[in-house]
């Protein structure tokens, strides 16, 4: 019988912190109207000193968790698409399993740049609907303002920080996510990069004296690159779902740039009624990007039960991923009982307990390996 992905639970994470485009003007030679004339960016939000792309993938997850009425003990599955995840390794997807307490999951990190969301959404989909598992938490979440060159006007204006989550659950009831199309180009692969700290160039005193281990981007070529690929791969996944252009309710884009995806919709013959715009207030979380849209234009009353809405994301790489999905009718989820709240609350509390207890016991026997002789 055949499967579905459909989308049950939803949320997102932003930082407190907003840049807006007169404070940038204090730390780089640029101005307001420079920046919104060529981006359509206003502010963007900052992690702060305690905030990293774990701390705020969890908040995400924890929201979109809660919309699903779902314990994470019942999860099969976390994928986490990121660009700058806490440590090379291990995965953020495996910090974030623990502190969830999805004892039950695998968890893996996928880096495809500001198409991870839509990546990470198809990987997730096909396991499920392969039937190897029930229940996925997938996330996008970045913070781009740790590796950003804030002397550089060319790239430290553009990015901003946030996490988005979906939790996705397999079905026979047919729709939610009908069809996919990714794609990559490695022969752009040097048009925006992080050139230091691989294998390739790890850090040294010189990688970060020619500051390499700063975001590079061949602004020009991009914005050529993904006013191409956007509108092509959109309309190849709508073709692939069984439906025309004029099917779509809502176009939620990547959000990099405004001139970008203004010339998307025009390329698509949408309106930009039927486009989702929030670039001006966060500026390019990457794979933040489309999860947050999302979740703002479910806040916003944007979608309706029965709409098909298309995915876009595009980035370093090159890659790109379009999804169509249909919206399914959101009942209303019955409020937990106070022994599911209780077990839900234990359950994040006993995770972080273990994993504390488990730190502490390898401290402990780290040191008593020192007095002892046995670890010099």
């Amino acid at each position: 019988m055949a499967r579905y992905t459909h989308i049950i639970g939803w949320g997102k994470y932003v930082p407190s912190q907003v840049m807006t485009n007169h404070d940038l003007e204090k730390m780089v030679n640029t101005s307001d109207e420079w920046i919104r004339t060529r981006t359509g960016i206003s502010e963007r939000r900052i992690a702060g000193p305690k905030e990293t792309t774990f701390s705020m993938a969890l908040e995400a997850s924890r929201e979109a968790l809660q919309v699903a009425n779902f314990d994470p003990r019942d999860l099969d599955l976390i994928v986490v698409a990121s660009a700058t995840p806490d440590h090379i390794f291990p995965a953020t997807a495996c910090l974030l399993q623990d502190a969830l307490g999805a004892r039950h999951a695998a968890a893996f990190d996928l880096s495809a740049g500001c198409s991870g969301f839509v990546y990470a959404l198809s990987v997730a989909s096909q396991m499920m609907v392969a039937g190897t598992y029930k229940r996925a938490l997938v996330v996008g979440a970045e913070t781009l303002s740790r590796i950003l060159d804030w002397t550089d006007r060319s790239t430290c204006v553009l990015f901003g920080d946030g996490a988005g989550a979906f939790v996705l659950a397999a079905s026979e009831t047919p729709g939610g996510l009908l069809s996919f199309v990714l794609g990559s180009d490695g022969s752009g692969g040097d048009l925006l990069i992080v050139p230091g700290g691989g294998s390739k160039l790890p850090a040294s005193e010189s990688t970060v004296q020619e500051r390499l281990h700063f975001v590079k981007m061949n602004g020009r070529e991009v914005f050529k690159f993904a006013a191409r690929i956007m509108p092509k791969s959109a309309k190849q996944a709508i073709k692939a779902a069984g439906l025309e252009s004029e099917d779509i309710e809502l176009f939620i884009p990547h959000q990099a740039n405004l001139r970008i995806i203004k010339s998307a919709a025009q390329a698509m013959d949408l309106p930009m009624e039927r486009v989702f715009v929030n670039v001006d207030r966060y500026g390019n979380t990457s794979a933040a990007s489309v999860p947050i849209a999302f979740c703002e234009a479910i806040e916003q009353n944007r979608l309706m039960p029965g709409d098909h809405v298309v995915l876009v994301g595009f980035g370093a790489g090159l890659t790109w991923g379009a999804a169509v999905v249909q919206w399914d009718r959101v009942l209303p989820t019955p409020k937990p009982k106070l022994k599911t709240l209780l077990r839900r609350w234990l359950g994040y509390r006993r995770a972080s307990l273990s994993s504390f207890f488990r730190r502490l016991g390898r401290r402990i026997d780290t040191l008593w390996g020192i007095i002892t002789g046995r670890r010099l």
